[in-house]
């Protein structure tokens, strides 16, 4: 193997998980915003990732049709060392017929999943372990103290959650303390700067920030070039119409931003990102090798407070049109996702 890169590492969240400065979202090597890869493919790229120093894969067991970037990224990781990787996986979602879902947090069902995402990753342990979406039928202290016996069994390593509200990770992280919490965060979504990351400074929780480039909106899609014909995103309400009119306004204003600091749109829109705090780790993914060591070069990007300020001026989170989520997704954000006392 050629010799890696060294990427900084740092802390998520204080209970002792490090991990590489910049993650690597798996999901999308599965479909749903572009054609799935082969397996062969979607291996190459993770070890292509690995090797320019990205240890930090996140998967979750409803990405690709029966649970196929699970088993895919199982089978990359037969070819790394497995001791320097920081695997992540979710459960709690699930798919039902006509792009609905269900959510589902009973100890019996955070059990079963876990021990069905060992079997297809192929592995004895998950570094950290999400509950995907908050099932607000269940008291989250229920849900918890499954995971928390799943760490005692030497299973899982750390428990994540995603889209939690500020009462739900209070009472989550005081059955057994929360190593991350995964939330939507980018130049367009921003909703989470007023509560949920002071709470998560508070608690010492890391955040890990999917769809870093808001679903590839900052990486030109739909913008520079059209959307695949594969693709959901032409579901998502901020990618059609007039929504997405508007919205390349706001592209082509951080396009020209982009030009004066001599780097590419998606650079700016993740060294954006990484200056909000050494605790919040992106996780932009992509099928193409280029893109993803473009991406890597975000860590090179040195802003100043002025440079961050005129970026947030360039991107006014009251232009942005259009919800951030497709309408069936919208009922499960972290605003929603109170759960019933115990």
């Amino acid at each position: 193997m050629e010799e890696r890169v060294q990427m900084e590492r740092v802390k998520l969240g204080d209970q002792g998980l490090v991990v590489s400065r910049l993650g690597f979202g798996c999901g999308g090597l599965s479909g749903m915003l572009n054609a799935p890869l082969s397996h062969e493919d979607g291996c190459s790229v993770i070890k292509e990732a690995f090797n320019v120093g990205i240890t930090f894969f996140d998967t979750a067991d409803i990405y690709g049709e029966n649970h196929d970037n699970e088993i895919m990224v199982g089978k990359a990781l037969k070819q790394l060392p497995r001791d320097q990787i920081q695997l992540a996986t979710k459960f709690g979602i699930i798919v039902l017929e006509g792009f609905q879902f269900s959510i589902k947090g009973t100890p019996e069902y955070v059990r079963y999943c876990c021990e069905s995402s060992l079997k297809r990753l192929d592995v004895d342990y998950i570094d950290l372990y999400y509950q995907h979406r908050v099932d607000t039928s269940v008291p989250i202290e229920e849900t918890m103290r499954e995971l928390k016996k799943l760490v005692e069994e030497g299973k899982i390593k750390y428990i994540g959650l995603s889209e939690a509200s500020v009462d739900t990770i209070r009472r989550a992280h005081a059955v057994h303390p929360i190593t991350a919490l995964q939330m939507e965060y980018s130049l367009w979504t921003r909703e989470i700067e007023d509560e949920i990351i002071p709470l998560c400074r508070e608690l010492g929780i890391g955040i890990v920030a999917y769809s870093p480039l808001g679903h590839g909106f900052f990486g030109g899609k739909a913008v520079v070039e059209s959307l695949p014909n594969e693709s959901l995103i032409g579901m998502h309400p901020r990618f059609y119409g007039e929504n997405l009119e508007k919205n390349k306004i706001i592209y082509n204003r951080l396009s020209n931003l982009a030009t004066k600091h001599a780097c590419t749109v998606p650079q700016l829109a993740l060294a954006w990102l990484l200056h909000q705090g050494d605790d919040i780790i992106p996780i932009p993914g992509t099928t193409k090798v280029k893109n993803m060591k473009e991406n890597i070069g975000s860590l090179a990007l040195k802003l100043t407070q002025e440079d961050l300020k005129e970026i947030c001026n360039t991107v006014p989170i009251d232009d942005v049109s259009g919800p951030r989520e497709m309408a069936s997704l919208s009922k499960y954000a972290w605003k929603f996702a109170d759960t019933p006392s115990k």
